[in-house]
């Protein structure tokens, strides 16, 4: 077993932590990414035929390949075991004994026969941070639960505030929306690697842990706006949740968002504005007349924005700190001048052979630079002795 302040291997934040991964979903996959993003050795423990990740769209044009997978494995390892064989249960034993944390997905309905049912891994490795990611946690009147992404950002109450804003306004009988994507999955394995670091940290003191990390939860905390009601009495509605004044505009080419909160950031939209007349009015000096007249002044500012270029009200807007973004493409953000300035990107061979830009983390460490994650793990790799 590694310690937490092994110093073994290369000076990475988590250099000589050994992590194992069972996972079906992009929760549980999310949480082993930001960990191996850290440097942790993530080995994933593949069924036969491989995660159902590795087809989960959308796919690369050129090699068919999943670019979610891509993403969610880069820099990790795999290992193919199937519990349901005796062989490879042993491996299972194996791994599990080598490892500092298990983050898992697998149904509760199927754990004892896999191996995986939380005492029973307390009682063979004690020292093992153990971390369950399931849609609904692992207890509860809701543990045998399914929940696919719409589902879990619908529990979790985010989904209820969509189509908001200028969406509303487009589209006011669109129905609920899903956020594009995987939010509620990501959110519940960042919930599920803040969890296993905070146990990992405390082996020492305290020995191994079982963690129930519940999907639903972790969106929840987001924002918990479904709650909201039960302290203030307040409940937001899609139709309601929006900027007083500001939000997102349509420009000549695209969409932009503005948010001016401060008094200092409103005197800056006044003069990115060219100080038009209808701004002079007092009454618009007092931030509560100004929320109270909230569609007023985007009326104005609506005709304002359609008349310019997205690049041209942010350069201006940033001069006058004022907060604005430009809505852009997925290529833009892979090739923006402070993405690349800032190394957010990094190159990872595929299993194809071709190489492909990923997010390296969502975040950076001072003074330890994060290690690249290298290539995407062929399937079984480990047991074939691959090195690529």
């Amino acid at each position: 077993m590694h310690s937490p302040d092994s110093k073994s291997g290369p000076s990475a934040p988590l250099a000589g932590c050994r992590v194992l991964e069972r996972s079906r979903t992009v929760a549980a996959a999310y949480a082993g990414r930001l960990l191996a993003a850290m440097g942790a050795e993530v080995i994933m423990l593949e069924p036969p035929g491989g995660s159902p990740l590795r087809a989960a769209p959308p796919l690369l044009a050129d090699s068919g390949e999943s670019a979610l997978f891509v993403y969610l494995a880069a820099g990790k390892r795999s290992l193919v075991c199937d519990p349901a064989s005796p062989a490879g249960r042993v491996l299972l034993d194996r791994e599990l004994d080598r490892a500092d944390i298990l983050i898992e997905d697998t149904p509760v309905d199927e754990r004892a026969a896999q191996g995986v049912d939380a005492g029973s891994v307390r009682a063979r490795f004690p020292q093992l941070v153990h971390v369950s990611v399931l849609p609904f946690g692992a207890t509860g009147p809701k543990a045998g639960w399914d929940g696919e992404e719409v589902n879990l950002l619908h529990a979790g109450g985010e989904g209820f505030l969509l189509p908001n804003g200028l969406s509303n306004e487009l589209f006011p009988e669109r129905a609920p929306l899903k956020i594009y994507g995987h939010f509620a999955g990501y959110q519940g394995g960042a919930s599920a690697a803040l969890c296993a670091l905070s146990a990992w940290w405390a082996v020492p003191q305290s020995g191994g842990q079982y963690v129930d990390v519940s999907v639903q939860d972790a969106v929840l905390s987001v924002g918990a706006f479904a709650l909201q009601r039960l302290g203030d009495g307040s409940l937001e509605h899609r139709t309601m949740r929006r900027f007083r004044y500001g939000g997102v505009f349509a420009v000549r080419d695209g969409y932009i968002e503005l948010l001016t909160l401060e008094d200092r950031q409103w005197s800056g939209l006044v003069e990115l504005l060219g100080r038009p007349d209808w701004a002079a009015d007092p009454g618009l000096q007092d931030p509560l007349e100004r929320s109270r007249r909230g569609d007023e002044i985007n009326g104005h500012v609506r005709e304002w924005m359609a008349r310019h270029h997205a690049d041209e009200i942010v350069s201006r807007a940033q001069d006058l700190g004022v907060p604005v973004a430009k809505y852009r493409t997925p290529a833009e953000v892979a090739q923006g001048q402070h993405e690349r300035a800032r190394g957010l990107f990094h190159p990872v061979r595929l299993e194809s052979g071709q190489q492909a830009d990923v997010l390296l983390a969502p975040f950076k460490f001072h003074c330890t630079p994060l290690p690249g994650p290298g290539s995407v793990p062929v399937l079984n790799e480990m047991a074939a002795g691959a090195t690529r």
